[in-house]
């Protein structure tokens, strides 16, 4: 899910329409099944099986999601008439694969996991986070605001002074719930405890979201875990 939540991030961040985000999806599903993985057909490696041997990159370039993003964005945009293809043809266009029809069975799980995170639905990313967190207090909040500025080009969002809790301005509900299903999708990986948007709060202790008592909320609030 953090991966997927990248992807559809930079799609917004490079001004992709919404079908290029479910093609996006789509292609790194059948290629990886959203893993980062260091291995492949070949020279193939991470989400898209990009190669290096082809010009998509080095292979640390490739193996940095957002990166690997960004070039499959670039190539599809350079396809004429994607936007009227069939998912798995415009992905296809991109990819060259020997399985040519193999991306379209992704597409309507792709669909809907792209209006989740750009936030055409409300409280629809609930990922379970294990007890053990992988990071913790400042180094925690820290990765949590880098994220968001790489990942949306956002300003800096601002930090508690105990950098345990985070305040990410949002424009409007849609943008809100982008960015609280982003939180909840990196949670796992960015030590994040809490997070609440409108009147919807989601933790790592339930893993699901619940509503709260109090105005709606006009910011999406978040916590991390605090350090031991």
């Amino acid at each position: 899910m953090a991966n997927a939540a990248t992807i559809a991030a930079i799609g917004v961040q490079r001004r992709m329409p919404e079908r290029a985000v479910v093609v996006a999806l789509a292609t790194a599903y059948q290629e990886s099944h959203l893993r980062n993985i260091a291995h492949g057909d070949r020279d193939s490696l991470g989400l898209f099986q990009q190669r290096p041997s082809q010009g998509w990159g080095t292979p640390e370039q490739i193996r940095d999601p957002r990166y690997a993003a960004r070039k499959f964005y670039a190539a599809l945009k350079k396809v004429k008439g994607w936007e009227q293809m069939r998912v798995t043809e415009a992905a296809q266009r991109v990819q060259r694969s020997a399985y040519p029809e193999a991306y379209q069975k992704w597409a309507d799980e792709s669909e809907v996991l792209t209006r989740a995170l750009l936030g055409q639905a409300t409280g629809a990313v609930a990922c379970t986070v294990g007890p053990t967190p992988t990071m913790r207090g400042p180094a925690a909040a820290s990765a949590v605001l880098e994220g968001l500025t790489l990942d949306w080009g956002l300003p800096r969002p601002t930090a508690a002074t105990d950098l345990t809790g985070l305040t990410v301005p949002a424009s409007d509900a849609r943008n809100g719930w982008r960015y609280a299903h982003w939180l909840v999708s990196h949670a796992d990986d960015n030590g994040v405890k809490r997070v609440r948007f409108a009147n919807l709060e989601w933790t790592a202790e339930q893993g699901t979201w619940a509503r709260v008592k109090g105005d709606p909320a006009t910011q999406v609030l978040a916590e991390v875990f605090a350090a031991t």
